[in-house]
């Protein structure tokens, strides 16, 4: 009896269109190693070509809606699938969503001011095709379910289209403004997508037959953090005063450090999976209370506590994010792999080094300002990436 040949393995191409998380998490990576990297040690600081807006700004955005930015299309497209159980994007349709983040890319890797808006138009068309996707996925499905992550797009879209404005008219006061808004924005989606992922990844680990659950936070935890980060941002909207604006800052920030108390379930709470989701809110919690206190009179950089928050946890969710979903959505089960878990490592140290210099409690070390901790947050993503490689490049499950 003759024995079919196997069959040939799909091209590349094909495997990474396959799924949001195959193309968008390397992209995320890769994106997130080398902008800080080329930023930092090789311009110093500077970009070639932003002749109009400061390159910290520039630096801003593209961590916003560069690096993170494709974290999100990479999530969006994998999870909502499942959530709604609708027919994922694949093929053409991830590519052109790939194709307009890189556009955007192109002009904000060397802040090319004079193509600003051709890098706003492209930003701009991915992210109103992500809020019309969650759109459809509620209605095909007639839920509201969808609604949090729908708000959260849009008023991420609102802050890219104000921000790209005061870079077309060089207002560097209102874009900083709002670059600081849509890291708001951001941290709320970070505790939708914690609250929404913590559950069942919790219970994973507690019962890896899924028999059971024996994890049940309380109903009312659940959006805390990212309906107290809303109402931050309504006290920015509406010009509240800095001491104002403080005090929900420390409120929002408590709500994340609360999310974060809920990894403490027993001795699995040392499993890295749950380290991850509780480090990223306890990080984003202390930038937030920290910022919130700045606001208040402390003597600390505002600035700076903001990247506690948005390099520390929003940095930690992305990996975290990048590292489930990564393991979940290609068959294999929880557990990261030592090179994962080193990247994590790596990323806190970069966060050390980011932060602690500015308040005074290191010196600064040797070298280009900020390049131990570029060097170092680059080298978790890459460590992600080269764990996660063979994953998200087969289609071959375990």
């Amino acid at each position: 009896m003759l024995v079919p040949p196997p069959r040939p393995a799909p091209p590349l191409h094909a495997v990474l269109a396959d799924e949001g998380f195959r193309l968008f998490f390397p992209l995320t990576a890769l994106y997130a190693a080398l902008w800080p990297f080329q930023w930092v040690l090789v311009f110093g600081l500077d970009l070639p070509f932003a002749r109009v807006n400061a390159p910290g700004l520039w630096h801003a955005h593209e961590m916003i809606f560069g690096a993170f930015g494709a974290a999100l299309i990479g999530f969006i497209t994998t999870a909502i699938p499942e959530w709604t159980d609708t027919t994922r994007p694949r093929g053409r349709q991830l590519y052109v969503l790939a194709g307009l983040w890189g556009v955007g890319r192109l002009v904000g890797f060397l802040g090319a001011d004079a193509l600003n808006l051709l890098g706003a138009l492209a930003d701009i068309g991915w992210l109103a095709a992500l809020a019309a996707y969650v759109v459809w996925a509620s209605w095909v499905k007639r839920t509201d379910r969808l609604l949090a992550i729908l708000y959260w797009i849009a008023a991420l879209l609102v802050s890219l289209v104000a921000v790209r404005t005061a870079f077309h008219f060089g207002d560097h006061e209102q874009a900083q403004w709002w670059l600081r808004l849509a890291g708001f924005v951001f941290l709320g989606l970070l505790g939708v997508v914690l609250a929404r992922i913590t559950v069942p990844v919790t219970n994973q680990v507690l019962d890896p037959s899924e028999e059971t659950s024996p994890f049940r936070p309380h109903p009312g935890r659940v959006t805390l953090a990212p309906g107290l980060v809303a109402i931050l941002i309504g006290g920015e909207l509406f010009g509240f005063s800095a001491e104002v604006t403080g005090y929900l800052a420390i409120a929002a920030g408590a709500a994340f450090m609360d999310r974060a108390g809920e990894a403490f379930v027993g001795r699995e709470a040392a499993r890295t999976e749950l380290m991850a989701l509780a480090g990223s809110a306890m990080l984003a919690g202390a930038g937030l209370i920290l910022t919130g206190a700045a606001r208040l009179g402390a003597p600390l950089p505002e600035v700076t506590m903001l990247h506690l928050s948005l390099m520390g946890g929003l940095g930690m969710g992305v990996l975290m994010v990048l590292s489930i979903a990564g393991l979940l959505h290609s068959g294999r089960p929880l557990g990261f792999p030592l090179l994962t878990r080193i990247g994590f490592v790596l990323l806190v140290a970069a966060v050390a080094l980011r932060i602690l210099p500015d308040l005074g409690a290191v010196p600064d070390l040797p070298g280009p300002l900020y390049g131990g901790a570029a060097i170092l947050w680059a080298g978790a993503f890459l460590l992600w990436l080269r764990d996660y490689w063979p994953f998200v490049s087969s289609l071959e499950r375990p």
